[in-house]
């Protein structure tokens, strides 16, 4: 399922790789052409999260992106689709926060069967590896996320991992991440 050829963070750099590791982990990796500390902020800044998380080619607008980025803290997305009735909302806890190398967070909507997502962020050369785990209680469970498209299965997938880590790479590439996602203090 690897999307990439090569070795090493040049190599690979715009190119996602998902992989199936096991009956209920799924591995998602890209290395984006920035620090660390810029692609940590696209994460964990809401300002910057709401520009580059939703596919564009999806129609889904996102309504409210509500980060609080903190272990114990939460997320609340909120988003709408003119095909759907009412607005569908995804949120959880974070876990583990570990400034510009590791997220960890728990993925509620789905009442205990989701998911929990690692993300780690690790710079080589001024670019950030970044490996995105997705964890399920079950091989089901990540079955059933697969069939419905909200888990991404391989490259060109209806979950549009590869679309929203372009736009990412977008945000990113804007006055080279200084002034687009330069870090709070």
């Amino acid at each position: 399922m690897d999307t990439g050829t090569g070795n090493g963070p040049d190599a690979m750099a715009g190119r996602t790789t998902v992989e199936r590791t096991s009956d209920r982990e799924l591995v998602v990796t890209r290395t984006f052409n920035a620090p660390a500390r810029f692609v940590f902020e696209a994460w964990t800044r809401a300002e910057l999260f709401q520009r580059w998380w939703v596919p564009k080619s999806f129609g889904l607008t996102l309504l409210s992106c509500e980060l609080n980025v903190r272990v114990g803290g939460g997320y609340r997305l909120l988003f709408s689709h003119p095909a759907a009735p009412e607005p569908v909302a995804f949120h959880g806890s974070y876990l583990e926060v570990q400034p510009h190398s590791r997220l960890v967070w728990s993925n509620d909507e789905a009442g205990g069967s989701g998911q929990v997502t690692t993300v780690t962020f690790e710079e080589h050369a001024g670019q950030t590896l970044l490996v995105m785990r997705d964890l399920y209680p079950s091989k089901e469970a990540l079955d059933e996320a697969i069939a419905s498209g909200s888990a991404a299965a391989s490259p060109g997938d209806q979950s549009g991992i590869e679309e929203t880590f372009a736009q990412l790479d977008q945000l990113l590439d804007a006055d080279g991440g200084e002034s687009t996602a330069a870090p709070s203090s």
